[in-house]
């Protein structure tokens, strides 16, 4: 058993260990990063549309795509970031 070393301000490496601990577990972060893939796949489906000529009235931005799955999109991804943050992560507790 290694005794606990000292550093110059007199904490411990058990001390200062505690002091930088994430503030979510890792299963909250891989929600996190889910979340965020989903909505930028939303915003991407909203991408395009456009017409390059300014007296031509493109249909396109009517599409069901734009309409309908991307909304849908950024709002599950919106949820899934409020449930990532929400849900008790794997932290270990001290004892």
């Amino acid at each position: 058993m290694k005794p606990n070393t000292v550093n110059t301000k007199g904490n411990t490496q058990e001390e200062v260990k505690s002091k930088f601990d994430f503030v979510f577990g890792k299963k909250n972060y891989v929600l996190m990063i889910a979340g965020l893939l989903v909505m930028v796949i939303g915003y991407l489906c909203l991408v395009g549309g456009g017409s390059d000529d300014p007296n031509v009235f493109n249909d396109a931005i009517f599409s069901t795509r734009r309409m309908v799955v991307a909304p849908i999109l950024i709002i599950v991804g919106l949820v899934v970031e409020v449930f990532a943050i929400m849900i008790k992560g794997d932290k270990k507790e001290e004892k």
